[in-house]
């Protein structure tokens, strides 16, 4: 399941960066329940992101989509604090930084 997740997370885009919030780093924790609820812990890329709002509300949806997902908890984090080097390689590649 936790495939299938990152797979529908892999969907969501930040609206100012061309880049899905996976490859960002923006994802810090996935936990799985037995009842198959899902709790993520999620970053922005600067406390006053203006999609602060619209973001979270994508990934719910989006993870809510994987068969089986039962309720899903986004909750965001600043701490430790996002930068660049949270980002995946193919997203470094994406935004020219390497």
């Amino acid at each position: 399941m936790r495939e299938q997740i990152i797979k529908q997370l892999s969907t969501v885009f930040d609206p100012e960066i061309p880049v899905n919030v996976w490859e960002l780093g923006l994802i810090y924790d996935i936990q799985i329940q037995p009842n198959h609820d899902v709790d993520i812990v999620m970053t922005l890329t600067a406390p006053n992101c203006p999609e602060a709002e619209s973001i979270p509300f994508k990934i719910e949806q989006a993870v809510k989509r994987v068969p089986g997902v039962g309720k899903v908890d986004v909750k965001i984090t600043f701490e430790p604090p996002w930068d660049m080097d949270k980002m995946s390689e193919a997203a470094k590649l994406e935004l020219g930084f390497l």
